[in-house]
């Protein structure tokens, strides 16, 4: 069984590899023990979206009288249906995978994946039965799982990651998440806005610790705004699991407190998955829980390659559908310009939203350059008025030298689907005169763009 290409992994990596691979006239197998389409399809990005507008139409329900909407009757958020709903999108898009797979005649090997010397992978099955493959080059795409920390050892019950999270038997009374990166926050939005009364607890000053600080402490005050009970500079140093309700004791800026909730969903980060899988015995390279490679995805060892979540870098689902694109496209022969990181989104589905790409203010003034910063807030905006919607603003942020874009950042009302905007007008080198001069349509949340460029060249209009 010798293929021209093995992947070991179905998420957003290794399928978009497989595809990419196939098109390019490879012969492929996928080596998957899981569902298709990994954490991202099956218990991740998807339905969590899927949780969050649930959440997004409950929310405009209750305030329907706000929009000159009388609704008549009790407006319930109904955690089951919400969660089947969610569970239903997961599974139609993993089916989506396996048409993508028959479409390419790309082969699908069930089983547990382990890599060995001479460009072999060994395929355990469900039964425990052994297969062993071959392949002229072979991609690992293993992924990453909930990190778990050990004070906060998660019995999926009282303690849970963000699986469990997602499916939960009923909607908890209350719950204290700990960690608010994109993952902690997103669920602290969203039971919060079905009703459950949430404690959000941040080890760093503000929570979205990575964001621009302007963005995060803008959320901060949307969250408290929204009844979340944010505490930042603070740290969960124990939980008592053992009475009917979570006792989690939390160090915090003015000393320890105690927090009763019915469930702690730990959200700290992520894990590589890497433990089991050959490394060590192929004589892969790792370095602090990642595979080492170079620019195209390929490791110490010739014929092996690793991309998304296991290699250094955002681990983000776009991310590694471009590792594993551009990583195919150099053992295919063609000549891939590698992946500038440093122009590669990163979204946040809270409301409001979040998305920035580039260099922070902070950032951008430690690399040393002089900087132009323009901002432009929802308020002045017609569009985010007229939704209801004005929390936010646009700052976007210019080398004032040579005018290039360094970096833009968005908080506010559906602002995820407007930065690829920025993404391709700096892989693009655009320059601030050129979006100002572009015609932005209006009423519309985008204008807000050309609005902020227009404040870092002193020439806005609205504000």
């Amino acid at each position: 069984m010798n293929y021209d290409i093995i992947v070991l992994g179905s998420g957003p990596g290794g399928y978009v590899a497989a595809i990419r691979a196939s098109q390019l006239g490879k012969k492929v197998a996928v080596v998957e023990r899981a569902e298709l389409g990994g954490i991202c399809l099956n218990w991740g990005c998807i339905p969590t979206k899927a949780l969050l507008k649930s959440a997004e139409v409950y929310n405009y329900a209750k305030h329907a009288d706000e929009y000159g909407v009388k609704i008549a009757g009790a407006i319930e958020a109904d955690f089951d249906a919400i969660v089947h709903r969610s569970r239903g999108v997961a599974d139609g898009m993993s089916k989506g995978i396996q048409y993508l797979f028959k479409k390419n005649k790309i082969e699908l090997i069930a089983g547990f994946g382990k890599v060995k010397p001479g460009k072999k992978v060994e395929v355990t099955n469900e039964k425990g039965e052994t297969t062993e493959l071959s392949a002229d080059h072979i991609i690992i795409a293993t992924g990453a799982r909930s990190r778990e920390l050990p004070n906060l050892p998660q019995d999926g019950k009282k303690i849970i990651g963000y699986r469990k999270a997602m499916t939960l038997d009923k909607k908890p009374d209350s719950m204290v998440v700990v960690g608010s990166g994109a993952i902690g926050s997103e669920f602290a939005h969203f039971y919060n806005s079905i009703g459950t009364q949430v404690t959000l607890v941040e080890f760093m000053e503000n929570i979205v610790p990575l964001e621009d600080e302007e963005v995060s402490k803008q959320l901060g005050r949307s969250f408290k705004k929204a009844g979340i009970n944010v505490m930042t500079k603070s740290e969960v140093l124990s939980v008592d699991t053992s009475g009917e309700k979570c006792k989690v004791l939390i160090k915090t800026k003015k000393g320890e407190e105690t927090i009763e909730a019915d469930i702690v969903l730990s959200a700290v980060g992520i894990a590589t998955n890497i433990e089991g899988i050959g490394l060590e015995e192929t004589g892969i390279a790792t370095e602090r829980g990642k595979v080492l490679v170079d620019e195209f995805y390929r490791t110490n060892v010739e014929g092996y390659y690793a991309i998304g979540d296991i290699v250094p870098g955002p681990a983000l689902a776009h991310t590694a559908s471009h590792e594993g694109i551009i990583c195919v496209e150099k053992i295919a022969g063609h000549h891939p310009t590698p992946l500038d990181y440093n122009n590669n989104p990163g979204c946040t589905y809270t409301q409001p939203e979040i998305a920035s790409v580039g260099f922070t203010e902070k950032a951008a003034l430690e690399a040393g350059y002089e900087i132009k910063v323009g901002k432009f807030p929802f308020s002045a905006s017609g569009k985010a008025s007229a939704a209801g919607h004005k929390d936010g603003f646009i700052k976007v942020i210019f080398d004032a030298k040579y005018g290039e874009w360094l970096g833009c950042h968005m908080i506010g009302d559906h602002v995820t689907e407007m930065i690829a905007e920025v993404v391709v007008a700096r892989k693009l080198e655009t320059t601030g005169r050129e979006i100002i001069e572009a015609v932005h349509p209006h009423p519309t949340m985008s204008e807000a763009v050309m609005e902020a460029v227009a404040a870092a060249y002193d020439e806005v209009i609205h504000i």
